[in-house]
């Protein structure tokens, strides 16, 4: 079909027949036939979205993707049907095209417009999403950045508002979020300053940045043509990437911790869980599957390093935080997100959590038992088959997050991008054999956050 082997299948040989790996097989006899199924599936969206939602940042989002998905199932069926079918010996005839098409068309190019129409025009704090150039998430970072710089606190102090509380009132992150508007709030100002600082620049940055070092850590043999669609220009992740950008931030310092983990990093990756759940607490799974990780592979050792490393991140990131208001720190991280604040979040994607929660307290109270459920379901699956390679470990925090978001009384269908991610992740740690366990990488860091070879 024109493709290398490697980069028609997107999996690894030898690995056992199970059902899903059957399943795997199968699609993979047609490479192609499956990614003109997914561009023309994403394109419909891109298009439903361009002609129908409300926000305005969704619909240039929308437009840019269409022409971007069309290009590359374009390009995708010409490979398919192209009478001179060789061996993918060009650029032209690669199925990393369509994936280079849709990142340019449909990821940089409605990034860069938002960027320059919130820049000029504006849009932020209307309660009108017609008018939004970036969503709500944007500008509450931006703002807390400026109320940590200065009141010590990225949390607004509710009672003293003078106004009941609002929903942009609060900033429902962990004090390492605010970081991310730290750019805008100290080098804000012009309309130029504005664009280069805008926080989605930032998240973008950040998130990109992560996957490099984690590609350097890891190295993989081959990077699946495949994982690139599911983690990069899938709708999720290419409309998070133009109008918010958060949650590709924490989901990608997640992917690099699972590599410091794997690696023989335990301080490290403890380091950077530290950073990922205090920006935002539905990464806090990650510490879990990633301590069991580390267990595992290194020892007793190194997850007393690890629980240390994560600990002490702990009170450098939050209690300085606390100590200035511990009442705004708790209403905003804690209450507003489980719906128990004085305002409701508006996060309401039909998911079963948030539809039950909505018959009412019983409903409400069930929704929390489920979710309790998942959550100890995960446990057990820990505990029964704990992960022994960085691939096990990311679709367990998949799952996790996936079980989450489903049954969460206030949630997202943004959130997924969590998981869509992290299958892609599974793919590329996949992709290369893994050392043994007990064992560190050569070069794999400081001798502090190295654990000396030992049985697990």
């Amino acid at each position: 079909m024109g493709t290398r082997e490697g980069e028609a299948t997107g999996t690894v040989t030898g690995r056992p027949a199970t059902a899903l790996g059957r399943m795997r097989a199968v699609l993979g006899r047609r490479p192609l036939a499956v990614d003109a199924v997914l561009y023309f599936g994403c394109a419909c969206y891109a298009l439903v979205l361009a002609l129908t939602d409300k926000h305005l940042g969704y619909r240039v989002w929308g437009a840019f993707a269409v022409a971007g998905y069309s290009l590359a199932l374009t390009h995708t069926c010409w490979l398919a049907f192209s009478a001179r079918r060789r061996a993918a010996d060009s650029l032209v005839r690669s199925r990393w095209t369509p994936v280079a098409i849709v990142g340019l068309v449909g990821m940089l190019a409605p990034l860069a417009t938002l960027v320059t129409r919130r820049a000029v025009a504006g849009g932020d704090w209307t309660s009108d999403p017609g008018q939004w150039h970036a969503q709500p998430e944007v500008w509450v970072i931006e703002r807390s950045a400026d109320t940590l710089l200065a009141t010590g606190t990225p949390y607004l102090d509710l009672a003293s508002l003078g106004h009941a509380p609002g929903v942009y009132d609060y900033a429902p992150y962990g004090p390492v979020m605010a970081v991310f508007g730290l750019p805008r709030a100290l080098f804000g100002g012009h309309p130029v300053t504005d664009a280069l600082t805008d926080a989605r620049l930032v998240f973008a940055a950040v998130a990109v940045g992560c996957v490099l070092a984690a590609l350097r850590l890891w190295r993989p043999t081959a990077i699946p043509v495949g994982a690139a669609q599911l983690a990069a220009v899938f709708p999720l992740t290419a409309l998070t990437w133009a109008t918010a950008g958060p949650d590709l931030a924490i989901v990608a310092l997640v992917v690099l911790a699972l590599a410091l983990a794997a690696t023989g990093r335990p301080v490290s990756a403890a380091l950077v869980c530290g950073l990922v759940t205090h920006a935002k607490l539905i990464a806090a799974p990650a510490v879990v599957v990633i301590g069991v990780l580390v267990a595992v592979r290194l020892g007793g050792r190194a997850l007393a390093r690890y629980i240390a490393g994560f600990a002490g991140a702990t009170v450098v990131l939050v209690v300085p935080v606390l100590l200035v208001n511990p009442g705004a720190f708790t209403e905003h991280v804690l209450l507003f997100p489980a719906g128990l604040a004085a305002v409701t979040s508006p996060a309401a994607s039909p998911f079963p959590g948030h539809l039950l929660a909505g018959t009412g307290p019983v409903g409400t109270v069930l929704a929390f038992v489920l979710l309790a459920g998942a959550g100890v379901a995960v446990l057990a699956w820990l505990v029964r088959t704990p992960p022994r390679t960085a691939a096990d470990a990311a679709l367990r925090i998949a799952v996790a997050l996936a079980a989450f978001t489903l049954l969460a009384t206030a949630t997202r269908f943004g959130y997924l991008v969590y998981v869509s991610v992290l299958l892609g992740a599974v793919m590329v740690f996949r992709s290369r054999a893994e050392v043994p366990l007990g064992t560190v990488e050569p070069g794999s860091g400081s001798t502090g956050d190295r654990a000396p070879p030992t049985s697990s």
